[in-house]
């Protein structure tokens, strides 16, 4: 972790009027996890702390809304979502510049690699047991009844998204992707009609955001709430499972071509109707759920690495990689589309 040169004494006067109980402010580290909000480690007397705030400089308007991450966090700690408890939030004149939010430090094991190395069989499953329980308790959170029922845009969440995420990828193409282009229309051409349900998307489900208790496999905490929104359960289902078919060897970290019931991971299929079960949400429209899935993640990384070119990229061989995965998520799409996997 790195450090960071704030004005300490000023940090730690406002601190003090924020959080409550804070006294004591020794030491303020930044956690090299490549967080897009800079997130740090805060050691005081009264304890240990995390703080999460906007980057430095001028930002997108729509983009770095810690205020929004510390709103959903607090509502769904009340609601049986295991999140870290938030404590404050500043405003954007704070002592170090920009806005920030303070939460509890949750001690636990992040996983990298979901085929979770040195775990027997048993533990494995657990682990993606819990993964499963938290995504449905997640979905099963009533927005309204949460006080989030503003919290996003209501009306067909798919055809919203989309609408932006093909304009994002046509603003930022590089070459010609004829499966881009065929995934795009095949997604208009089997949009679901709307059904009306709406719950708290986490969007970014995914191993690597939770941590679990140091000695078992429980879920202490769901993290990363900066892309959550209002939106439809089975985005979030189907972005976690578009994992199952992921390849292992790449940036990814897929569990495609692993012997996953060698490992006790249990199949897409299985996972999913343990899903339904729990959530009393009707799985249906797969197909259309996961190409959406390879479709938005293509268009994000093309954004990513348009942007890499465009500023002459600092690290050329990360670009490169980048690169590649948007034509093999294209394809992936369109194995998805026509039934194969």
């Amino acid at each position: 972790m790195d450090s960071e040169p704030f004005d300490m004494e000023a940090l730690a006067d406002e601190l003090h009027e924020l959080v409550p109980g804070f006294s004591g402010l020794h030491a303020i580290e930044k956690f090299n996890t490549g967080q897009s909000n800079p997130t740090y480690r805060v050691e005081a007397d009264s304890g240990r702390y995390v703080l999460r705030a906007k980057p430095a400089g001028t930002l997108l308007k729509s983009a770095h809304q810690v205020d929004r991450e510390f709103r959903v966090m607090k509502a769904l700690h009340d609601n049986n979502v295991p999140v870290p408890r938030v404590f404050a939030l500043s405003d954007e004149h704070s002592a170090i510049g920009r806005m920030y939010f303070v939460m509890e430090m949750v001690e636990g094991r992040i996983f990298w690699d979901p085929a979770l190395p040195g775990m027997n069989t048993d533990e494995r499953s657990a682990v993606y047991d819990g993964m499963n329980d938290v995504l449905a308790r997640l979905h099963s959170v009533d927005p309204e009844a949460a006080g989030l029922a503003d919290f996003g845009r209501t009306g067909n969440y798919f055809a919203r998204q989309i609408r932006r995420w093909s304009e994002q990828y046509l603003a930022s193409k590089t070459e010609d992707l004829p499966d881009m282009d065929r995934l795009m229309d095949w997604l208009w051409d089997n949009l679901p009609d709307d059904d009306g349900l709406v719950r708290v998307v986490h969007g970014d489900f995914r191993l690597d955001n939770m941590i679990f208790s140091a000695h078992g496999e429980k879920v202490l905490a769901l993290i990363d709430w900066e892309l959550s929104t209002l939106g439809h359960p089975l985005a979030d289902l189907s972005y976690q499972c578009m994992q199952w078919r992921l390849p292992h060897q790449s940036g990814f970290r897929g569990l495609g071509g692993l012997d996953r019931a060698g490992l006790g991971i249990p199949s897409e299929e299985d996972y999913v109707a343990r899903y339904q079960e729990r959530s009393g949400i009707d799985v249906s429209n797969w197909s259309f759920c996961l190409a959406f899935s390879f479709f938005r993640l293509a268009a994000i990384l093309q954004g990513v690495y348009k942007r890499s070119l465009d500023g002459n990229a600092s690290n050329p061989e990360g670009a490169r990689e980048i690169g590649k995965a948007v034509p093999l998520l294209a394809s992936m799409a369109n194995d998805v589309m026509a039934g194969k996997g």
